[in-house]
């Protein structure tokens, strides 16, 4: 598929998606949202590709949705339109690929929503963060989910409700980003983490984040249920005996499988 909107690049078992629309800060419109679901599918089903990394082209990361788009529209067509926009976080949520957002200047609305919804996130120093809708009379509706989750109630309605910016350090202190580093230094580090992640086992990173968020939904003891029923699963599976046997025998383990 060629992308309007999208920068895409493999290597080393890492798919990168770049959004590519700099001129407009990179903002959602109908054709990048689909092209992002498209994107997150496809690194989905590649066998070669075991992390996805996603960046932004130009002066930001994402500064949220293209209001050009808002007017004209009735309820109707605003669901579905919203709901495009809005469904790379439930992509996210059920792929099994490792996803980490590498977040450079503004995050703000619907960027912000991809790095709460990524599963890891590295960010430059200086960058800023903010579910900023309210301030122009809308609201973060979409974000607040993924949102909710990473920082808990008290926490995401104050960046909700308020729509004040936070930088990169406090993002890092909430618990928003797993990481800080130099502007310079931010594809570096980004690509260090993901290689690392794609080092692992395939099988057993892609079932331990379903089972992960599956398990978010779950009450106490039906989570630990599921959790064990997956575990036994894995280990099961060619690669678990594979990586306890080189861990044994002090070698580089062998994965067979995605």
């Amino acid at each position: 598929m060629k992308y309007e909107t999208l920068l895409l690049e493999q290597r080393e078992k890492i798919g990168f998606i770049t959004l590519n629309r700099p001129k407009q800060l990179n903002t959602f419109n109908t054709v990048l949202a689909g092209e992002l679901n498209h994107a997150l599918d496809a690194y989905e089903a590649d066998p070669d590709v075991r992390v996805v990394v996603i960046r932004g082209e130009g002066k930001a990361f994402c500064a949220g949705i293209d209001v050009n788009e808002l007017a004209g529209k009735q309820c109707l067509e605003y669901y579905h339109w919203v709901g495009r926009m809005e469904e790379m976080a439930l992509r996210i949520s059920r792929m099994g690929t490792p996803v980490i957002a590498s977040v450079h200047d503004l995050a703000i609305a619907n960027g912000i929503a991809i790095v709460a919804a990524a599963d890891l996130a590295v960010a430059a120093a200086g960058a800023r963060f903010g579910a900023t809708a309210v301030n122009i009379g809308l609201f973060c509706m979409g974000p607040a989910v993924p949102l909710a989750r990473n920082l808990g109630r008290k926490k995401a309605l104050e960046l909700l409700l308020t729509g004040d910016m936070i930088d990169a350090e406090e993002a890092y202190r909430i618990g928003l980003v797993n990481k800080v580093v130099p502007p310079a230094e931010l594809a570096a580090e980004t690509n260090a983490l993901a290689a690392k992640l794609a080092q692992k086992s395939p099988l057993a990173l892609q079932l331990g984040k379903k089972s992960f968020y599956k398990m978010q939904d779950l009450e106490y003891e039906k989570a630990l249920e599921m959790a064990n029923n997956h575990f036994a699963l894995l280990c099961s599976a060619e690669d678990a005996h594979e990586g306890v046997d080189a861990f044994l025998n002090k070698r580089t383990p062998t994965w067979k499988m995605k």
